[in-house]
């Protein structure tokens, strides 16, 4: 068969046999003099490329598990048109495995004198900011025998913001949200409750909310309806020591706690309260304040897009210190942390006293579901013993939460998936005893 393409010029011109040739290399493993002045004419004739100009433009955020669209304009200000292939180079964690290959690299032709664009396809894997690495070009020569390549530095940096699969929550939880707050009066009675208007008493009604003087102005007895207070303070103290770096699913344990403070956030700034966020290992790590409403979420969501779990031990004694400085006043502090008998019993407990008696709080702890699934397991050996495990284990975290329920805490342990709606039904029965 005769031989083709590159290699059928190779052996017109006296080269080396066909087959030697490996297309794939710059450089040529032995030459005569014909295929010495092709490669020189082909080298010369490819674009330079030290004098393109590369810059980007396109998205610079997006959540995780979507896709973000980076545009490379690659300027050809050569008197030689430019036929390339380019590298558009990423963290490994820019793509889902095995797409790198297909999504960073691009192979275009630009006329002397004009520009062109390609665009590299983001998919993130992990939350954080994702920086551009290298631009690496491959100019070719219109005979394929001889390249310049370079490599050009383009910033660009996208930052993979937490995903929020919890918002398909929050119109049930505005739906009860609007029921507390008078537009469909209800009667409770609490510390942190506002009067609302009068109604008639019909049995079943708390005899507490009784008005008797507007009862005695007039032939039925009147009840007073209340409604919570507006513009409580919340904050929000996300643990970021090593117990949240524990795998639950897919994902650490500070990602689903993470997903469970952005939809109570969510839910108390449309209540009017106001909303902080504090992330806390054994130093500060992240801290939001002083936000308005519609400030809120963007704000936190941007402080925990860069939040990692830490492999250190949550200094206790100190984030209670500084979750007291940064709320003064009454509160409902909400911690996101282990329930996990060892931090909480050597750790939290001795200290929790110096939250209780100024502020209410609630704390909410990612549970594994793999505990569940163990405790159901029978059939073999080896399953009733995963299972009495589990109930050891479930056993133990029942006892601690009963310890912090002592001390006036209220506790919420569920699953990454029933967390957020979890801590959102907690956050709204505080709210409807009147207890913030």
């Amino acid at each position: 068969m005769a031989p083709t393409g590159r290699a059928a010029l190779l052996a017109a011109l006296g080269s080396l046999p066909v087959g030697i040739w490996d297309p794939g290399w710059t450089g040529i493993l032995a030459v005569n003099a014909p295929l010495a002045v092709a490669c020189a004419c082909d080298f010369a004739l490819a674009a330079p490329v030290r004098k393109l100009g590369l810059t980007r433009s396109g998205d610079t955020s997006v959540r995780l598990g979507a896709t973000a669209d980076v545009t490379l304009t690659i300027t050809n200000a050569s008197r030689r048109p430019l036929r390339a292939r380019i590298r558009d180079a990423w963290p490994p964690s820019s793509w889902a495995p095995g797409t790198e290959t297909a999504a960073s690299r691009h192979r275009l032709t630009i006329p002397a004198g004009e520009r062109r664009r390609v665009t590299t396809r983001l998919n993130p894997t992990r939350r954080g900011d994702r920086r551009a690495d290298r631009v690496t070009v491959r100019s070719y020569g219109p005979l394929g025998l001889f390249t310049r390549q370079g490599t050009h530095q383009v910033p660009w940096t996208v930052r993979v913001l937490p995903p929020f699969t919890s918002r398909k929550h929050l119109p049930a939880k505005l739906a009860r949200l609007r029921e507390l707050d008078g537009r469909t009066s209800v009667l409770t009675r609490g510390e942190g409750t506002e009067f609302d208007s009068l109604r008639a008493y019909v049995p079943g009604d708390d005899t507490r909310s009784i008005d008797w003087r507007a009862t005695a102005r007039q032939s039925e007895v009147a009840v007073r309806t209340w409604r919570p207070e507006r513009d409580r303070h919340i904050l929000l103290v996300l643990d970021t020591g090593r117990t949240s770096a524990g795998r639950v699913g897919d994902a650490p344990r500070l990602d689903a706690s993470m997903d469970a403070a952005l939809l109570l956030a969510a839910l108390a700034s449309r209540a009017g309260d106001r909303v902080d966020l504090l992330a806390y290992d054994r130093r500060v790590r992240a801290l939001v304040q002083g936000r308005a409403a519609g400030d809120v979420l963007p704000s936190l969501v941007g402080a925990m897009a860069t939040l990692e779990p830490e492999l250190i031990e949550t200094d206790a004694r100190g984030l209670t210190a500084t979750a007291l400085r940064t709320a003064p006043r009454r509160s409902l502090i909400v911690l996101l942390t282990t329930l996990d008998a060892a931090p909480v019993e050597e750790g939290l407990l001795p200290v929790l006293s110096r939250l209780t008696q100024r502020h209410t709080v609630l704390l909410a702890s990612v549970a594994d579901p793999h505990i569940a699934a163990m405790s159901r397991a029978r059939g073999d050996v080896d399953a009733v013993y995963e299972a009495a495990s589990a109930a050891q284990a479930q056993t133990e975290r029942d006892r601690t939460a009963e310890q912090l329920r002592r001390h006036g805490v209220t506790v919420v342990d569920a699953t990454p998936e029933d967390v957020a709606p979890a801590l959102a039904d907690a956050y709204l029965a505080l709210k409807s005893a009147g207890r913030l």
